[in-house]
């Protein structure tokens, strides 16, 4: 006999006073007692080759690590925990499973500020409300001779076991997991989403398939569910959460098997374009892109163009329908970019785009589309020494050409020149002092107000 736990609390309808319920308490069974495997005393596969072809025959082509974790699942008695990017298959699993094994699915879908009694159990506030007003009489008899009303209310709150119990209890998907007399397969999908709160929530349940209920008893799984928890990993999970599961990160598959993928769809694409089209997917996902294309929308991409009736894969019908596959503004301009290179690796891409912006792109920086251009102008005659272009003229290291260069008078009649371009006599020179300088530019001056 193993050691006794608490159970929840069932009505003797037919032993106890009408309206009182009586605590159950049985002996937990010890490990010799429970059959190894899901807790139902029968594992439904025998190999993980059988994980392979039951999944496969549900449509759903796993590989060898992942049908091994699954048969271990089975077989452990242990949550699997399935992280990864979205859409590569992990929500899709629990799924296939259901229908392989032949269970019921119950799915939590977790989200941000989620309340732990929308995963637990709720209490029928309305259903008790119905029932007090339906009972008032009744109520009244009980507390009709109560000397005060402290006597009145400990009448009351003596029976307050009538309206928390379990036919006030409403159940939710944990709960339900639990108390479920078929074995089921639940999902906990984007755990990762939820808050840390719920986390800790679920350890009991993950660790002892059990869940407490202080108004009414300990709830223990019967028959142990299948639980996966799926993660975008767009947090990191506590260590404790991980530590009660099988861990397995699915990621995107590799070429063959994403082609597999696909034409188990049967999409209606044939299959020479079907490869072509997972070669361009999974030149999308080498982009810096903010969401890459996952599996399930390379399956809506080959089923958008086999509706369209495409037999060739050309740059402009996949330009034309790649919002299927990329969902964000500057994705599809990425994507746009790309995919006549996907398409075809040789193609030459015109870069040009027909404006001239002066940054050294071949671009005149000219605007005017509608007038040609006025010629330059031709530059005045320069006064100061020409310097010999032949690079044999014995100027080795260009003294003479940088003297030329330094000639008064070089820069014609402007700059402060007289006209012809002759350089002032030094009479005309002003010579500015130090001090005018630093007037000038100091920051001496102040400001009028």
């Amino acid at each position: 006999m193993g050691p006794l736990v608490a159970c929840r609390r069932v009505p003797v309808m037919d032993v106890a006073p009408e309206g009182e319920f009586v605590s159950e308490v049985v002996a937990a069974p010890s490990q010799s007692d429970v059959p190894a495997g899901s807790g139902v005393g029968d594992a439904p596969f025998e190999s993980v080759d059988e994980v392979v072809e039951a999944l496969r025959g549900q449509g759903y082509i796993a590989d060898t690590r992942l049908a091994t974790t699954v048969y271990l699942l089975t077989r452990l008695d242990k949550p699997l925990l399935l992280e990864g990017p979205a859409g590569v298959g992990k929500t899709e699993l629990a799924k296939m499973l259901a229908l392989a094994t032949g269970r019921r699915l119950l799915r939590l879908q977790c989200y941000e500020g989620q309340d732990e009694t929308k995963a637990l159990y709720e209490w029928d506030y309305g259903k008790q409300l119905m029932y007090t007003q339906i009972l008032r009489e009744k109520i009244g008899q009980v507390v009709a001779d109560a000397p005060d009303l402290t006597s009145a209310v400990e009448r009351i709150g003596e029976q307050d076991s009538v309206f928390f119990s379990e036919r006030f209890l409403a159940p939710r998907p944990l709960l339900e997991a639990i108390r479920s007399p078929e074995p089921v397969v639940l999902l906990i999908d984007e755990v990762d989403r939820a808050d840390e709160a719920l986390e800790a929530v679920l350890l009991e349940t993950l660790g002892e398939f059990q869940i407490s209920v202080p108004e009414v008893g300990t709830f223990k799984a019967e028959k142990r569910p299948y639980v996966l928890l799926t993660s975008n990993n767009t947090r990191d999970l506590a260590a404790a959460l991980k530590r009660r599961c099988l861990h397995l990160f699915l990621d995107y598959p590799a070429a063959a098997r994403e082609l597999e993928i696909v034409k188990s769809k049967k999409t209606g694409l044939s299959d020479a374009l079907a490869e072509e089209l997972v070669t361009v997917v999974r030149g999308l996902r080498e982009l810096e892109l903010r969401k890459a294309p996952s599996i399930s929308e390379t399956i809506d991409w080959a089923r958008t163009l086999a509706v369209l009736g495409v037999d060739d894969l050309n740059a402009q019908v996949l330009s034309d329908t790649v919002s299927v596959v990329v969902k964000y503004d500057k994705d599809v301009k990425k994507a746009l970019d790309a995919l006549p290179r996907l398409v075809d690796p040789n193609a030459v891409i015109d870069e040009g785009h027909g404006h001239g912006h002066g940054h050294g792109h071949g671009h005149d920086g000219d605007h005017s589309h509608d007038e040609p251009a006025a010629p330059a102008p031709k530059p005045a005659p320069s006064t100061r020494p020409a310097a010999s272009d032949d690079p044999d003229d014995g100027d080795v290291d260009g003294v003479a050409k940088r003297a030329g260069k330094d000639a008064p008078g070089r820069h014609g009649g402007i700059y402060g020149g007289l006209p012809g371009g002759t350089a002032p006599p030094p009479s005309q020179i002003r010579k500015v002092t130090p001090g005018q300088g630093s007037r000038s530019f100091g920051g001496s001056r102040k400001r009028p107000i």
